[in-house]
C-alpha cells in the first residue's frame, strides 16, 4: 500500500521500552477478552478470514448474528466457491459495503482452486488472494496461525500513537513510520507476538478508544506517552462522521435490499418504487451493475449474481 500521509520521524523506543508494554498488555487480554466466535479454536483460518472482512467499518455488534449464519452456512472456503456470488451478497445483508461479499467469494474460490480448499499459511500466499490486502493477510496469518506479523487497524494505530508517539489519534492513513513502530513494538517470540497483536487490538476497541478512553483502566495507563504528557488535543485534520440519509449509498442498500429478498429476477417497477429521485436512481443501480453485485439480464429485469 503507498503511503498518502506526510511520514514522520519514527519514535525512539528501544527494545526494553517496547517490552514493557507487552506483558501487561496481553495480561489484561487474558483476562478480560471478549469471547467472540472467531477467536474460538474451533473457528479455523476460514472462520479468522470472513470475521476480517465482515468487521471491516462494521461493529461486532453488527457482525454476529451474520458471522454465525454465514459460517453454518459455508463453514469452508470451497461451500462458499461452489454457491453463487449473488448468494454471498444475499447473505450479507445489512453489514454494508457489500463489495466485500464479492471479494471474499472471490478469496473463497481462490482458495478451493489454488490450495486445495485450505486457507494458506504463507501471508505471500494470502496477500496474492483476491480481496486481500495487507492488514488482512497480516491479520489472519496471526490470529489464525500465530505467526509474526504487525497488525494495524484503526484501533491498534490509536493505541500505539497514544502510548508510544503521545498524540492523541494516528494520521488519517498508514504512514510508514507507523509500520515502523509497530514492527519495533513487536515481540520476538512468534507466539507472542501474535497475542500481542491481539491484545492491542482489544485495548484500542474496549478501552482506548477514540472518544471517552478509559485511562483508569488501561494496564498501560503509566506509560502512555499521551496520558503523561496532559492528553494534548489532536492538532491533525478534523475526523468528520459520514452521513448516510439521502446519499447514493443509501440508495443503494434500498435497491439491493429488494434484490435480496426476492427469489426471482426482479422488475424495474420493484426498485423504482424504493426511491422517489429517479436519477439517482439510476446512477445507483448502473453502480450496483458496475460493481458486479447486480446482474442486468435485459428489458428491465435484474438479479443478483450468479457468476
Amino acid at each position: 500500500m503507498t503511503d498518502t500521509t506526510a511520514d514522520t520521524a519514527t519514535p525512539d523506543i528501544a527494545t526494553t521500552d517496547a517490552a514493557a508494554f507487552h506483558s501487561p498488555v496481553i495480561d489484561w487480554f487474558d483476562e478480560h477478552a471478549r469471547d467472540l466466535p472467531w477467536r474460538r479454536p474451533e473457528a479455523g483460518a476460514w472462520g479468522v478470514m470472513v470475521s476480517e472482512f465482515m468487521l471491516q467499518q462494521t461493529p461486532v455488534s453488527r457482525v454476529l448474528p451474520v458471522y454465525e449464519q454465514w459460517m453454518a452456512r459455508w463453514p469452508r472456503p470451497a461451500d462458499l466457491a461452489a454457491d453463487a456470488p449473488g448468494e454471498a451478497v444475499r447473505a450479507w445483508g445489512r453489514l454494508g459495503y457489500p463489495r466485500r461479499a464479492l471479494r471474499l467469494h472471490g478469496a473463497a474460490q481462490a482458495i478451493a482452486e489454488r490450495h486445495g480448499g485450505d486457507v494458506p499459511r504463507d501471508h505471500g500466499q494470502l496477500l496474492s488472494l483476491p480481496g486481500i490486502g495487507e492488514y488482512t493477510a497480516a491479520a489472519v496469518a496471526s490470529f489464525a496461525y500465530g505467526q509474526r506479523h504487525a497488525v494495524l487497524d484503526t484501533n491498534v494505530r490509536r493505541v500505539f500513537a497514544r502510548a508510544a508517539s503521545g498524540v492523541q489519534y494516528p494520521p488519517t492513513a498508514t504512514t510508514a513510520s507507523e509500520r515502523r513502530l509497530a514492527r519495533t513494538l513487536l515481540p520476538d517470540d512468534e507466539a507472542t507476538a501474535a497475542r500481542w497483536a491481539a491484545a492491542s487490538m482489544e485495548l484500542g476497541a474496549l478501552l482506548c478508544t477514540s472518544k471517552n478512553e478509559d485511562c483508569s483502566r488501561c494496564p498501560i495507563a503509566s506509560r502512555c506517552a499521551w496520558r503523561l504528557a496532559g492528553k494534548p488535543a489532536h492538532e491533525g485534520p478534523a475526523r468528520r462522521g459520514q452521513t448516510y440519509a439521502g446519499t447514493d449509498r443509501q440508495v443503494r442498500g434500498k435497491l439491493l435490499a429488494v434484490l435480496r429478498e426476492a427469489v426471482a429476477p426482479v422488475e424495474q417497477s420493484a426498485l423504482d418504487a424504493v426511491w422517489h429521485e429517479p436519477v439517482q436512481r439510476a446512477r445507483a443501480l448502473d453502480g450496483l451493475v458496475a460493481d458486479g453485485l447486480v446482474e442486468p439480464l435485459g428489458n428491465g429485469v435484474y438479479r443478483l449474481p450468479l457468476s
